[in-house]
């Protein structure tokens, strides 16, 4: 296949074009103009509404991946700037797509469980509703942003992410300096639920879409053992033999990040990948401990 990706800097976008062309596929990042050319690399500039895909070839498909980093305090020109490198960018590269003459088959689309809410201990699968707060409505109108390529009859995959974690950058490269000090804990009291998935098992996903195309629509990319923060401390802990007898209160948080800490690290979204395990989907690391003895090495 012929697939372009977004995002190809980021965590997952850096693991997955060498990922796609070990398995014989031709990769084409969509990459800022400006950046240094590249023979695979079509550009765009999402803020000033350019994009110019006469670099891609024809496309088999698009894996879109970019955005902006959610991990900081929220303030007002910051949430702007989340959200318009989400939607703005997604409705630019859909209408692209959809002025091709000949279109891609599949549109792999980034999203987030944070879709669901704040929903404590309830199991959330893909049919279950939005939740409310910044980050349930921003994952909403980011999926809405595709509704060019779907009427274009482009079949559109919205993946929504759980916590990705890789040996190197996001969630656990930010816990693992105090946990390898012995400093690591339990966020607040601890028993919210974090979904979460091994970067292996997100290449995997990706790949099983391409290939099966059977799946449309929302696909929870996440274990199908989500764990309390409590259980997730422990287990890092005794991964890196390392105490955890620490703990961040709640207010510390909040009052360190606001907003950001109380949907990103505070919610519970116990979420099951229902239609990847319906589909048929092997995960390599379906529990916890055992994808933090891989990523980490231990």
């Amino acid at each position: 296949m012929n697939i372009l990706v977004t995002g190809a800097s980021g965590m997952i976008g850096s693991a997955l074009t060498p990922f796609l062309t070990s398995r014989g596929h031709h990769v084409v990042k969509l990459v800022r103009s400006g950046a240094r050319p590249d023979i695979r690399s079509a550009h765009w500039d999402p803020a000033a509404g350019k994009i110019d895909l006469k670099g891609a070839g024809p496309l088999d498909a698009v894996v879109h991946l970019a955005g902006e980093t959610i991990g900081s305090r929220w303030t007002a020109e910051r949430k702007r700037r989340i959200r318009e490198s989400r939607i703005q960018g997604t409705r630019l590269l859909c209408e692209a797509l959809g002025r091709l003459s000949q279109r891609p088959r599949t549109l792999i689309s980034a999203s987030a469980v944070g879709f669901y809410g704040d929903r404590g201990e309830e199991w959330l699968e893909e049919e279950s509703g939005a939740g409310q707060g910044y980050l349930a409505e921003l994952s909403g109108d980011w999926e809405a942003a595709t509704a060019t390529a779907t009427r274009s009859g482009i079949r559109v995959v919205h993946l929504r992410f759980g916590i990705v974690l890789a040996p190197r950058g996001g969630a656990l490269a930010k816990m693992l300096p105090a946990f390898k000090w012995g400093l690591g804990g339990k966020l607040g009291g601890g028993g919210h639920y974090w979904s979460w998935i091994a970067i292996d098992d997100v290449l995997g996903a990706i790949q099983h879409i391409l290939k099966a195309g059977t799946l449309n629509g929302p696909v929870n990319a996440v274990s199908p053992n989500p764990v309390s923060n409590l259980e997730f401390t422990r287990t890092l802990g005794r991964v890196l033999r390392r105490p955890t007898v620490f703990a961040v209160p709640r207010f510390a948080l909040e009052l360190l990040f606001g907003e950001m800490a109380r949907e990103a690290l505070l919610s519970s979204a116990r979420v099951k990948p229902a239609k990847l395990l319906a589909d048929g989907f092997e995960f390599l690391f379906p529990e916890l401990e055992p994808a933090l003895r891989h990523l980490l090495d231990r």
